[in-house]
Formats: structure tokens, C-alpha cells, sequence
């Protein structure tokens, strides 16, 4: 079961099947860290904070993801859209 939401120009994805599973919530450390602490556990899974405004508060640091995936279960992906890349990748054979 996926929990999605967006920040300025990213979509945060989390698997919170896999996060029931992880003890460190490296994610919600990193986001109290270096971004303004737009995550929190409820029921044992990250959730975005009530109240948070994610498009407004979130800096779009990817230590979530990072974090995620370096000491937890790799439950968290960030989609960060590149604006023209596909026409890019087509033009030069990528």
C-alpha cells in the first residue's frame, strides 16, 4: 500500500508495507534534520505531519530517500520530473 503526496516538484512515494517492517524511520530523523520536519510516525509508518503544508514547507532535500535507503528498508522513492529529458534522451540516442 503506497502513501504518496507532492512538495514543490517531487512526488514522495512510500511502501508502508515495507516500512511496518523497519525499526529506525531513518526517514523522519532525516526529514527532522534537513528538511522542517514534514514527517511522523502514525501507526508505525511515516505519514506527512498534520497540519504540514508539503508544497509550502518541504525543501525537497531527498534526505528522506537517502536516509530510506541507506538505513532503513528502501521503502521511500522520490519521482523528481525533469522537464524536456525525454526529448533530450531521444535527440541524442539515450
Amino acid at each position: 500500500m503506497a502513501y504518496e503526496f507532492n512538495e514543490r516538484t517531487i512526488k514522495i512515494i512510500i511502501d508502508r508495507r515495507r516500512c511496518s517492517e523497519c525499526r529506525t524511520k531513518a526517514c523522519v530523523k532525516a526529514c527532522s534534520l534537513y528538511d522542517r520536519g514534514i514527517l511522523m510516525i502514525r501507526e508505525g509508518v511515516p505519514v506527512l505531519r498534520e497540519g504540514a503544508d508539503a508544497e509550502r514547507e518541504g525543501t525537497e532535500c531527498l534526505a528522506c530517500e537517502e536516509e530510506c535507503r541507506l538505513r532503513g528498508f528502501n521503502a521511500l522513492k522520490i519521482e523528481a520530473p525533469i522537464a524536456g529529458l525525454e526529448e533530450y534522451k531521444k535527440a541524442h540516442g539515450v
